[in-house]
């Protein structure tokens, strides 16, 4: 099947969407940390799986079954869905984690390696980025380093975790790539937390002890999660890297870390040091030069022809 890259339009579509799961995803950084007050990970990852899957299967239905497209490819849905939930759970799972010796700055920057990643993923599957993405991808490197590495940055026993964490995000971008084309975007998303979540299972009742009391303290944050950040904005995600290519989608996608420091900025009254102040403008810089260099055209040109 012949994905649509080429089109001006689709892009604009597709990068407006990648922003929009980015800023629905740095908003919930606050409501992770506060649901943690009331339960512990796999509990938390687990319960706002299952929420956005009971949001994502009846807003299907709702929307009255749209037929699927030409080229749609049913195992596409369980085979899409299965492997990126996998990849969902061990990112998530590695990275809280990792968080027991890592602090949440350095957790941050490390997480958003991806971006570096998955253009270096993508030589190996015959996807060259072009010659703006690799500068872009170096600038928002610096921008995130700013933003998330203020308090210094030595090394620590979770950070190769984190890293492995970051690994398991690239291919889930690359795994999205590949199937979102292929079949419903909301279905794909459903089946993908449906795995998530029914992994987190046998983990949290090993390895933590859930209470409905815990779940109904943190009702608030899971509600954000299950239904924002999860249902929404990874379908969004889904949707908005059908006409995405993938390098250029991690880049949009990190522009999470600038919006979690705004976030926190505007709602919880923190001030922005120098340095924060300088990240968000080299990853926003590094997100323009992706998106509107001239070196996208000869990327463009290469890719016109591709096909799954």
């Amino acid at each position: 099947m012949q994905k649509n890259h080429s089109s001006v339009a689709g892009q604009l579509r597709g990068s407006a969407m990648l922003l929009l799961a980015a800023l629905l995803w740095g908003i919930a950084f606050a409501a992770q940390s506060k649901g943690m007050d009331y339960v512990e990970p796999f509990t938390f990852n687990g319960a706002r799986s299952f929420l956005g899957v009971a949001v994502l299967v009846p807003l299907w239905l709702l929307l009255g079954r749209p037929q699927p497209e030409s080229g749609y490819d049913p195992k596409a849905l369980w085979m899409g869905g299965g492997l990126c939930g996998c990849m969902l759970f061990a990112a998530t799972s590695l990275q809280q984690m990792g968080l027991v010796t890592t602090s949440a700055g350095k957790s941050g920057f490390l997480t958003a390696l991806y971006i570096v990643l998955v253009p270096v993923f993508g030589i190996f599957v015959g996807r060259r980025a072009g010659g703006n993405v690799w500068l872009a991808v170096v600038l928002a490197t610096a921008g995130l380093y700013l933003l998330c590495a203020v308090d210094g940055f030595e090394l620590a026993a979770g950070d190769l975790l984190t890293l492995l964490c970051a690994v398991c995000f690239a291919f889930q971008i690359m795994l999205v790539d590949k199937f979102a084309p292929r079949t419903n975007p909301m279905l794909l998303c459903a089946v993908e937390f449906a795995v998530c979540g029914l992994l987190s299972v046998p983990a949290m009742f090993i390895w933590e002890q859930p209470s409905l009391a815990g779940l109904w303290e943190a009702r608030i944050p899971l509600l954000y999660t299950g239904i924002m950040s999860s249902a929404v904005a990874y379908t969004l995600q889904i949707i908005g890297q059908r006409d995405t290519d993938p390098a250029v989608a991690s880049l949009l996608m990190s522009f999470e870390s600038v919006f979690s420091v705004l976030a926190g900025a505007i709602l919880l009254k923190e001030r922005l040091s120098a340095a924060e102040l300088c990240g968000c403008v080299l990853v926003f810089a590094a997100i323009l030069l992706a998106q509107f260099s001239p070196f996208g055209k000869l990327h463009k040109k290469g890719r016109k022809n591709k096909t799954d």
